[in-house]
């Protein structure tokens, strides 16, 4: 809502530039999460590891994800919201609705902090993301409005059914699964922040199935 309010104040330009800014932090965040799950030190010299992880992970998530039309189903449930909350002369609504979700919603954070205060009853993660989804969201609604305010909604349900998993995989949950979980996860922040700077858009959306795939192959010594 402060972020709305305070959109109405900045022109246009300045809004269009908040955009790509945004984008290029959140790539950043992206690239960061995944380099540091993939780049490790053997023998004084740079080396990568779970490529075939993420290769695997990325191509059977977005098989299923595109199979059964994710991003649709979203969509679908934008527009219900844009409906129900009287705003259907905001023609970006659902846009910045799904943007929006995916970026607050795909991240290592809600993931793991989802997992964290279930498996260990730690939520330091979610309260520090929290913080960084209210600086998030207040700069994406100036730029794309109110639709982004609903990924609340997106966030409720998507964190409530990671805690729910939680406590029935708790008992095979491993240190290592929750790294490949924060890995793909990152690979999939970073093509959000792609989609917000290019026009073209990527359906991350019906990729969300990979961070599935990317907690089976963690048990898998050969792909780690």
């Amino acid at each position: 809502m402060i972020g709305l309010l305070f959109g109405k104040l900045i022109p246009e330009r300045v809004q269009n530039s908040l955009v790509v800014c945004n984008g290029v932090c959140v790539m950043i965040i992206g690239i960061a999460g995944a380099v540091s799950k993939m780049l490790v030190i053997n023998d004084g010299a740079f080396d990568t590891q779970k490529s075939m992880l993420l290769t695997l992970s990325m191509v059977l998530g977005t098989i299923v994800g595109s199979a059964i039309d994710l991003e649709k189903g979203l969509e679908k449930f934008g527009n219900w919201l844009r409906s129900k909350s009287k705003s259907d002369n905001d023609k970006g609504f659902t846009d910045a609705f799904i943007t929006t979700s995916c970026t607050v919603c795909i991240g290592a954070m809600a993931i793991l902090g989802a997992l964290n205060d279930i498996l260990y009853g730690d939520i330091s993660i979610l309260l520090l993301k929290s913080l960084l989804d209210l600086i998030t969201v207040c700069a994406l609604t100036c730029a794309l409005g109110k639709g982004c305010i609903f990924s609340a909604v997106s966030v409720f349900l998507f964190q409530g059914v990671v805690s729910a998993i939680a406590w029935f995989i708790k008992p095979i949950m491993t240190d290592l699964a929750l790294t490949d979980i924060s890995f793909v996860g990152s690979v999939l922040i970073f093509v959000v922040g792609l989609n917000l700077i290019r026009d073209k858009k990527i359906s991350v959306v019906n990729m969300l199935p990979s961070i599935v795939f990317a907690v089976g192959f963690s048990f898998i010594p050969a792909l780690n």
